[in-house]
């Protein structure tokens, strides 16, 4: 069975990689001066072929993975050498169009189900000259290979409702990678979290699919068992960033015992290489020694040599691929794409936006109860006011509820960024869009509940302005929380940093402390980029801008006045009086929603800044 179809390369035929004196530099944190992680890797791997990359934690396993697929192999790394692509260098965009890379940490929306999943992978990744049936011939045929046909119609799973296995996960995520019909597979540890029976059934399904189709497989592995070690054709033996041997598995125990190092009967052979070269486990340092000969041995042996002439031979024998046409992975429709799959997953998660519109909702009738049927008398203006403070407020510092949501889909872009699939305008354009009619959702019906309860300006322009503000005030608020966790990918930290920043705007709002006593400096550094100060502003004057107020009497036609108006003398405080206390003019609510309107852009295009600055370490 071929589940690729027709390919969109004019020449997609690749009988080899290789690379050459692949090395890895970086600077050492301590003394700055040039390390090496990588040093004068060699190999090459052959259509159909399945390559292992072993060693013990930090022997460069993901740092030669990296360099392979053409991605930054460290933090400010320098990467030198050759990778060929049937004897022939090969750039950046070719590597990216004729591979794809799995993460280690699968980025799978939990939300959708199997088949939604690779229909949103193909629509995403396909070209346009694929027809609608035969990109879903693929996603079937995928399905079907992978073994995951019963499922098809099963959700991922999220934290509340349970979908897929550890193993079918890992197999959905290379299935939904393989869409695209790449030649070359990059695969960071896809056992990782499987036990040994998991592990062996992904590793045979990639073999299958691998061997029926003519695919280079290269995955970096930690401690196999024997089962799933069989499953590779050949091995990377890394430690300390130096080669301890590459060639087929089958050979590397006559190898090492040649060398000197015999394998002892039952015993797991990737568990023996392992344990040669760890040097982690050195205590008096012999395991340092060992390796040192391990990696001199390769160095001077007769295999090494042969992989030379093996490379040499492909360099001179093979075709020319460079007659890739390389077809731009994004077009116009790919915003469109990502919402619809947004929607999907918006109103399926509960995470998303269903638990918040509950959590709002509580806080409306918590709110609307506790403010109840305020009148309008001058007892009641200060209560008034700290329920237009606490309504903006608070529905703004709640949207930190957005937070592990956001970071589930940035995982996501971040992995369909790696292969060229998404870019950041589309998926910041996307996610914006999304957002806003749950968000106009929340704010009106915790308005519904709020401010008749409350009883707020009884008039249905009142009411409407009231639903505007508060929306901007959510949207301004959740376009906060993208740039926070756009910033700080942690979840603990992009809480706590996005509390931090709404907790600020609270305190130079106009509300706690009035605007003409509040100190110059975080008046005219932090006040004026407030959005909650612009939300409070145009509430005040929505409630206060039309409405007169009565003192209290006492005693027949004397009265005492809180507020000083020239109403006083009638029993009476005129609204605007009470706007003047805290220096808030009125006619100038359309200068505040153009205000709130560039804050929220300015958030929005800090995150994409952001987003594509991160895209290119």
């Amino acid at each position: 069975m071929n589940y690729v179809g027709n390919a969109h390369l004019i020449n997609d035929t690749i009988n080899s990689f290789a690379w050459t004196n692949l090395q890895v530099v970086v600077k050492d944190r301590k003394t700055k001066a040039p390390l090496t992680i990588l040093s004068d890797a060699t190999g090459i791997v052959n259509a159909g072929e399945m390559l292992a990359i072993l060693g013990p934690s930090g022997s460069g396993k993901t740092t030669l993975l990296n360099a392979l697929a053409h991605k930054a192999a460290a933090t400010n790394a320098v990467t030198t050498g050759n990778i060929l692509v049937n004897g022939h260098k090969i750039s950046l965009q070719q590597i990216r169009h004729l591979s794809t890379y799995v993460e280690q940490e699968d980025a799978l929306i939990g939300s959708l189900t199997i088949k939604e999943t690779m229909v949103f992978a193909a629509r995403l990744s396909l070209p346009s000259t694929i027809s609608k049936k035969e990109a879903f011939k693929r996603v079937d045929d995928l399905i079907a290979a992978f073994g995951l046909q019963t499922q098809a119609h099963t959700i991922v799973g999220t934290p509340i409702k349970k979908g897929l296995s550890g193993g079918q996960k890992k197999r959905l995520g290379i299935a939904s990678r393989l869409v695209t019909n790449p030649r070359i597979i990059f695969l960071d540890e896809p056992t990782s979290g499987l036990d040994s029976a998991l592990s062996l059934e992904v590793c045979a399904y990639i073999k299958d699919i691998g061997v029926k189709n003519n695919l280079i497989t290269i995955a970096s592995i930690h401690q196999p068992s024997s089962a799933t070690f069989q499953q590779f054709d050949k091995l990377y033996l890394l430690s300390g960033g130096r080669t301890c041997y590459f060639g087929p598995v089958s050979e590397a125990t006559a190898y090492f015992a040649k060398i000197g190092y015999t394998i002892p009967p039952e015993t797991n052979s990737a568990d023996f290489f392992l344990d040669l070269i760890n040097t982690d486990l050195d205590k008096n340092g012999d395991i340092h020694r060992r390796t040192d000969h391990v990696c001199q041995a390769w160095k001077t042996s007769s295999d090494c040599k042969d992989l030379d002439v093996a490379i040499q031979t492909s360099i001179e024998g093979t075709s020319l691929y460079s007659d890739v046409k390389i077809q731009p992975s994004e077009s116009w429709k790919t915003p469109g794409i990502l919402i619809h799959r947004s929607w999907i997953k918006s109103y399926r998660d509960v995470l998303a936006y269903g638990i918040r519109i509950a959590m709002y909702l509580g806080l409306a009738i918590l709110m609307g109860t506790v403010f109840l049927r305020f009148k309008t008398e001058q007892s009641y203006i200060q209560p008034l006011i700290n329920a237009i403070f606490f309504g903006g407020a608070f529905m703004s510092f709640m949207a930190v509820a957005y937070v592990p949501a956001f970071l589930e889909d940035l995982g996501t872009f971040r992995q369909e960024r790696a292969n060229g699939l998404v870019s950041p305008l589309s998926f910041t354009v996307a996610n914006f869009i999304i957002g806003l009619p749950f968000l106009f959702a929340i704010t009106f019906l915790f308005s519904v509940v709020t401010y008749w309860l409350s009883n707020f300006r009884p008039d249905g322009s009142a009411f409407f302005a009231w639903i505007l503000w508060l929306f901007l005030d959510l949207v301004a608020a959740e376009s906060l929380v993208v740039l926070m966790s756009s910033i700080f990918d942690i979840f603990v930290v992009a809480l706590a940093t996005t509390a931090f920043a709404n907790g600020l705007w609270m305190c130079v709002n106009g509300f706690l402390v009035p605007m003409n006593i509040l100190n110059p400096f975080w008046k005219y550094v932090f006040h004026y980029i407030d959005y909650q100060a612009y939300v409070f502003q145009g509430m005040m004057v929505n409630e206060f801008g039309h409405r007169d107020y009565q003192c209290d009497e006492i005693s027949k036609g004397k009265y005492q006045c809180n507020y000083p108006s020239d109403l006083n003398s009638i029993g009476k405080i005129r609204g605007t009086d009470i706007l003047r206390q805290f220096s808030i003019k009125t006619g100038q609510e359309g200068t505040w929603i153009g205000i709130m309107i560039g804050i929220i852009a300015g958030y929005r295009l800090l995150a994409y800044i952001v987003l594509v600055l991160k895209s290119r370490t």
